[in-house]
C-alpha cells in the first residue's frame, strides 16, 4: 500500500491548528470539526484564552492539548511542533490559520505610501511567515512518515482581490499561495497534500462593521460564518482526501464573480 493511505489504515489522525484562541475565529471552528474524529487536537495560540478553548473541546471526542506561541518566531514554531509530536507520537493534520494580528493589537491600515516599513514587516510576519514557520517545522515528521495533510488559511484578498490600505496583508496571502503551490509539487509524490482555503467575508470576532456591511453586499447577501470556512478546511484533512493538492479553494458567498457591488443587479 501507498503512503497516501496514511491513518485511513491505522489510528485516528493527529491534527494541530494555530491561530485558535478565539471562541468564534476560523480556528477554532476547524478545532471543532477536526475533534469529532481526529484522534487528538492541539490547538495554539499567542495567549492563555487557549485553555479556556481546550475546556470547551472536552468532550467532542479527541484529545486536545492546548499550546502558546508566538509564530512569527520560528524557534517557537519548531518547539511548537516539538511539543506536539512529544505528545500524541507523531503528528498527521495541520491547520496553519495564525494571521491578522494577536490579541490587542491592531492592524496598520494605511496606503502603501504612508505605511512605514516596519509595519509593512510587520504584517508580512503575522500573515506570511506564522505559516512558513509552522509548515517548515510540520513538514519533516511528515514526510518523514510519508503522509501529512497541510491546510493554511489564506484569504481571497491578495490572490484574487485587495483593499485600500492592504497591502502587507495582501502581499502576505498572495505569497502563501505561491507557497502552497510549490508545497504541493514537492510533495505530491510523497504523501503529502498541500492546499489553502480562501474566505471571502467572514463574521468573527475580529471583524468590523465595514466589513460585516460589505459581507451583506456578496451575492449571498451575508458575510460567511467560521464554521462554514472551517467545513472547507476539514475536507482537504480528510485522509481520502488523498487527489487534491496545491488548490485555493474559495469560500466567499461568490462575492469575488460579480463585477457590480453595492446593489442587486435585478
Amino acid at each position: 500500500m501507498g503512503p497516501a493511505a496514511g491513518p485511513a489504515a491505522g489510528p485516528p489522525p493527529v491534527a494541530l491548528v494555530t491561530g485558535a484562541g478565539s471562541p468564534r475565529g476560523i480556528g477554532f471552528a476547524a478545532a471543532r470539526r477536526l475533534a469529532r474524529w481526529c484522534g487528538a487536537v492541539a490547538i495554539a495560540a499567542t495567549g492563555p484564552r487557549i485553555h479556556d478553548r481546550v475546556a470547551e473541546l472536552m468532550g467532542h471526542g479527541a484529545d486536545v492539548l492546548g499550546l502558546t506561541a508566538d509564530l512569527t518566531d520560528p524557534a517557537a514554531a519548531q518547539e511548537l511542533v516539538g511539543s506536539v509530536v512529544a505528545r500524541f507520537g507523531r503528528l498527521d493534520i495541520v491547520v496553519a490559520n495564525a494571521g491578522i494580528a494577536p490579541q490587542g493589537e491592531a492592524p496598520a491600515l494605511l496606503p502603501f505610501a504612508e505605511l512605514p516599513a516596519d509595519a509593512f514587516r510587520r504584517g508580512l510576519a503575522l500573515n506570511l511567515d506564522t505559516a512558513v514557520h509552522t509548515l517548515r517545522a510540520a513538514l519533516p515528521p511528515m514526510l518523514e512518515r510519508g503522509y501529512g495533510r497541510l491546510v493554511v488559511v489564506s484569504s481571497v484578498t491578495g490572490p484574487m482581490v485587495t483593499n485600500v490600505g492592504d497591502s502587507a496583508y495582501a502581499t502576505a496571502k498572495a505569497g502563501l499561495t505561491g507557497l502552497v503551490r510549490t508545497l504541493a509539487l514537492e510533495t505530491a509524490a510523497l504523501g503529502v497534500t498541500v492546499n489553502c482555503v480562501l474566505p471571502g467575508w467572514i463574521a468573527t470576532d475580529s471583524s468590523s462593521p465595514r466589513e460585516l456591511r460589505a459581507g451583506r453586499h456578496t451575492p449571498a447577501g451575508r458575510p460567511g460564518t467560521a464554521d462554514e470556512v472551517a467545513a472547507a478546511v476539514e475536507f482537504l484533512c480528510r485522509p481520502d482526501c488523498a487527489y487534491i493538492t496545491g488548490i485555493g479553494l474559495v469560500v466567499d458567498g461568490g462575492n469575488t464573480l460579480q463585477e457590480e457591488k453595492g446593489a442587486a443587479p435585478f
